[in-house]
């Protein structure tokens, strides 16, 4: 008990403290009251198909999406599914905070913590939506903390390069494991795993580790630990692996307008503030150690200030240079450099420091002014999607608003709650829904919403006929031939129920095809989307697919 109080005395710690529970009530709400999004109801049916894999992804962002309904006894909600991301990434600010501990300062480190809490991009991909980077980043940042005890044992102000030989040690062994597991998140683990290997191998004092024993058991541990992925599309004829690698094939020309594209919308997910000091510090950081590799002392008489440096940039640019590349020849989303400028937020805390010994009340109000304007635009974006605040019409609009429902791309996802209800409420579709075998629906996307809110009404299976053999992981999780003979419900939005082409080729496989309900999803007062309800009658023959079982 007194050494808690002692701690909590501490005004650094009450800080840390404030950062690590704040930003948690404050993710915690907004994830409680945004509607899913396609993708994480989509993770939602990996928790009810678990496996060692999936055709998109692997298999830990099944555990940390259902983590929560698990825990709840079953309720399904925006808020259960996330509740695994939520968790993850508070551990990951943590283990953040202790890495810059270790490589910089207690003070470099609360400076790194304010950053990765405030970063709006951090908080929403990372620790607010159930996504496969929420697992990814909680094994990056314990494997960045594994490396920075295991190449720095002491804070870089106690300890040099050249005063101490360096000795592999046990934690090799477990940053194979910690490596592996962030490959069981998301593939760009395997990036995480090539930039420490880079950095062992550019760095004279720690090349011994490739010789080490310790380091050959952390590769063994490493393919034990992404055996269930590797064995998984060992079964299915490697195609995880290849529609992951296609994605990085150019199949057109190079355009270097999409990669200037690419890097300024990087900047505005970041936030202005924040990303471009972000690009500024990681440009500067990597032409000093460019230079110092050429014309200065080699590695092993410079301090560890400089180690730890190179540590970061070998983990984080592989990322953020490699993806802002591949954006000149295909769409990439913004989540996929964010692994990297996770890594160098720890040079911009480092530099906070500098910045802030010259003038304190100028990074205070930086701090301060992101961190209110951050806070601020997340809430009206909330408000926009739950309330339609700038909606017009809305009865909840701000002076009559201004943005119409047909514009506005938040209108698609769909409330499951005001969906449940509708199948609640209605006997037609409350007896249709027990009456059928199965459910489909024409795009993969729509499948997850669907289940989440039919999970507490019927069990029945869902599944994806999409006339683009766009399956994702619906070409696993049945077969072509199961229910032949049976009843369906098919269950769409408005946007696609004016598909003459759908229409036409689900009739083809059904002795009959008739709409039996609509559903209207409102938003401030008025329907911003429609969900139509069809009774399919007797599958005829299979549904084609180009993949799967």
């Amino acid at each position: 008990m007194q050494i808690a109080q002692k701690w909590l005395a501490d005004k650094t710690n009450q800080l840390v403290l404030f950062l690590l529970v704040g930003g948690l009530l404050f993710r915690s709400f907004l994830a409680f009251s945004v509607y899913p999004t396609f993708d994480e109801a989509y993770y939602y049916l990996y928790s009810l198909h678990l496996d060692w894999s999936y055709f998109d992804h692997p298999f830990m962002v099944a555990l940390t999406t259902g983590f929560g309904p698990w825990l709840t006894g079953g309720v399904v909600s925006q808020f259960t599914i996330r509740l695994g991301a939520l968790i993850c990434y508070t551990g990951s600010l943590l283990l953040l905070y202790l890495t810059s501990k270790r490589l910089f300062s207690a003070h470099a480190a609360k400076l790194t913590l304010a950053i990765a809490t405030i970063c709006p991009i951090f908080q929403v991909t990372f620790g607010i939506l159930s996504l496969p980077d929420s697992p990814l980043m909680f094994f990056w940042s314990a494997s960045l903390y594994c490396a920075a005890n295991e190449f720095f044992r002491q804070p870089a102000n106690q300890e040099s390069c050249s005063s101490n030989l360096y000795v592999p040690s046990y934690r090799l062994a477990i940053l194979g494991i910690l490596v592996g597991l962030a490959c069981d998140s998301k593939y760009h683990g395997f990036v995480l795993g090539v930039g420490l290997i880079g950095f062992c191998l550019t760095s004279s004092r720690y090349r011994c580790v490739v010789r080490s024993p310790w380091a050959w058991l952390g590769l063994s541990l490493f393919i034990i630990t992404i055996s269930p992925i590797v064995f998984w599309n060992i079964q299915h004829d490697w195609v995880s692996f290849r529609f992951q690698s296609e994605r990085a094939v150019p199949k057109s020309g190079y355009n270097l307008l999409s990669v200037i594209t690419v890097l300024l919308l990087g900047i505005a997910y970041l936030f202005p503030t924040i990303g471009f000091p972000l690009w500024w510090v990681s440009l500067r950081s990597t032409a000093s150690q460019i230079n110092q590799f050429f014309y200065q002392k080699p590695l092993t008489s410079r301090k560890d200030l400089d180690a730890s440096v190179l540590l970061i940039l070998w983990v984080s640019l592989p990322i953020i240079f490699g993806f802002t590349f591949i954006g000149g020849y295909r769409q990439i989303l913004p989540a996929w450099t964010m692994p990297g400028f996770w890594g160098t937020t720890l040079l911009l805390g480092q530099q906070a420091v500098i910045w802030q010994e010259k003038s304190k009340r100028c990074v205070r109000r930086w701090f301060l002014g992101s961190g209110i304007a951050i806070a601020s635009m997340l809430l009206i974006v909330l408000l926009q999607i739950t309330a339609g605040i700038m909606q017009k019409p809305s009865q909840y609009a701000f002076m009559g608003g201004f943005l119409s429902p047909k514009d506005d791309p938040s209108t698609e996802l769909i409330d499951i709650r005001q969906l449940r209800r509708g199948f609640a409420e209605s006997p037609i579709l409350s007896a249709a829904l027990h009456n059928s075998s199965f459910i489909f629906t024409n795009r993969y996307y729509l499948g997850g919403p669907i289940a989440m809110s039919l999970k507490p009404l019927a069990d029945t299976p869902i599944t994806c006929f999409d006339i683009g053999k766009d399956l994702r992981g619906f070409a696993f999780w049945s077969k072509p031939e199961q229910w032949l003979g049976k009843d369906a419900l098919y269950i769409t939005t408005a946007p696609f129920n004016l598909r003459k082409d759908l229409m036409a080729s689900y009739r083809s496989y059904f002795s009959s095809l008739s709409a039996i309900e609509t559903i209207p999803i409102r938003r401030g007062g008025v329907v911003i989307n429609v969900v139509y309800v069809y009774q399919a009658k007797t599958l005829l023959k299979p549904y084609p697919r180009s993949y799967g079982i």
